[in-house]
């Protein structure tokens, strides 16, 4: 279930990395299918299109116009994908657990890491702190998941 808290985290920095992460990973059979997560998230369909919106994600956000994470809109989207993610790394019968921790991780996570990156904005600027920020989540989620792979 720790590895369902910990994607849940990744999820407050970027929405859809963990998402997209995690699809790709059902797609390719790294993790098991038979986890909680919904069958249509090991769609290949499915995988290609939430990989495009993670990295319309990354670029957006290094934008001055993207939206604070912290707005209804991006909570929300923390919160699906977390709680999606979280179910697909835990075990079937564990799957609303998974889901509540990874949710509940990703909207904590929201306001920590936005407090954080508000801070390094106004030291560092947008564009040097977003791109930090993108390699400690995709890195962070990466390691999630090969975590989750080996206990395959």
């Amino acid at each position: 279930m720790i590895s369902s808290l910990l994607i849940g985290l990744t999820a407050g920095a970027r929405a859809l990395t963990p998402l997209a992460d995690v699809s790709d990973a059902l797609r390719r059979g790294a993790i098991s299918r038979d986890n909680g997560a919904p069958s249509w998230l090991a769609s290949p369909v499915v995988a290609a299109g939430a990989a495009m919106l993670a990295a319309g994600e990354l670029w957006g956000d290094k934008l001055k116009s993207a939206p604070d994470r912290i707005v209804l809109a991006g909570i929300a989207a923390r919160l699906v994908s977390g709680g999606l993610a979280g179910a697909a790394l835990a075990p079937r019968r564990r799957a609303l657990t998974g889901a509540v921790l990874g949710g509940g991780a990703a909207v904590a996570a929201a306001y920590l890491t936005f407090a954080v990156r508000d801070r390094a904005i106004r030291r560092f600027g947008q564009t040097p702190t977003g791109l930090v920020e993108d390699a400690l989540t995709i890195g962070a989620a990466q390691l999630v998941i090969s975590r989750a792979a080996r206990k395959r």
